[in-house]
């Protein structure tokens, strides 16, 4: 009897997988049809729209905002990092303004970057955080870059902790030999400031294995850290 039970069971089952799924289906489609079409075609027009603002909004003020960016880093070029950050001259802005009034473009973007290391540089620390964090980078390079300026802003903050820790994401965010050869050997010597000599050697000794470059005094002289760090004597 019971047997019987699970045949009939086994039946239904089949029936509906094989038939009747299918007409509930159709049927559950007829029903929410117009739901359906106003679900898609409310999706099509949010990407629409998203490739109308990016076309018609977004692009044009990039545009304009490359324009109005180069006074501010020919002030930056100079070290002029106050005129860089409020008034470049020329009736330019400065990148606060470009960050402010350029948001959600690359250019403004950037401006956070630059902002960023002007006001590192000029000693405000709090900001430079601000500002550094909100940096979006695009490349492992420029990663490893706002990590160290952000490890540079802790460690002149003598949060040590921090420092280290933003120094060894930089060293470890691209592999360009250049800048990950600056940046481990900046963490080497932020450790040898620290009194840790066993981490200080490990970090040159990296630099020395993992990116040979004779063509960057970081590397050629990194024999002369080793020793410096203890490991000669």
């Amino acid at each position: 009897m019971a047997k019987r039970k699970v045949d009939q069971t086994d039946t239904v089952i089949a029936e509906e997988v094989s038939g009747t799924s299918g007409l509930n289906v159709q049927a559950i489609l007829n029903k929410y049809q117009n739901i359906i079409l106003y679900v898609a075609g409310g999706i099509v027009v949010l990407v629409l729209g998203w490739l109308g603002y990016k076309k018609l909004i977004v692009e044009p003020k990039q545009t304009e905002a490359v324009a109005s960016m180069w006074q501010a880093e020919l002030q930056f070029g100079r070290d002029s990092f106050q005129l860089a950050l409020e008034n470049p001259g020329g009736g330019f802005d400065g990148f606060l303004a470009i960050a402010d009034k350029y948001s959600g473009t690359p250019a403004g973007n950037l401006a956070n970057y630059y902002c960023g290391v002007c006001y590192l540089h000029t000693g405000n620390y709090d900001q430079a955080l601000e500002y550094l964090k909100d940096y979006s980078a695009s490349t492992d390079e420029m990663a490893a870059v706002k990590n160290g300026c952000i490890g540079d802003v802790y460690a002149e903050k003598q949060d040590y902790s921090s420092a280290e820790s933003y120094y060894k994401k930089a060293a470890n965010a691209s592999k360009n030999d250049l800048i990950a050869g600056y940046y481990l050997k900046k963490l080497g010597m932020f450790y040898e400031f620290q009194n840790k000599q066993d981490e200080a050697i490990k970090a040159f000794e990296r630099l020395r294995k993992d990116f040979p470059n004779p063509a960057s005094s970081d590397w050629r002289e990194v024999e002369k850290y080793i020793y410096r760090a203890g490991a000669g004597k």
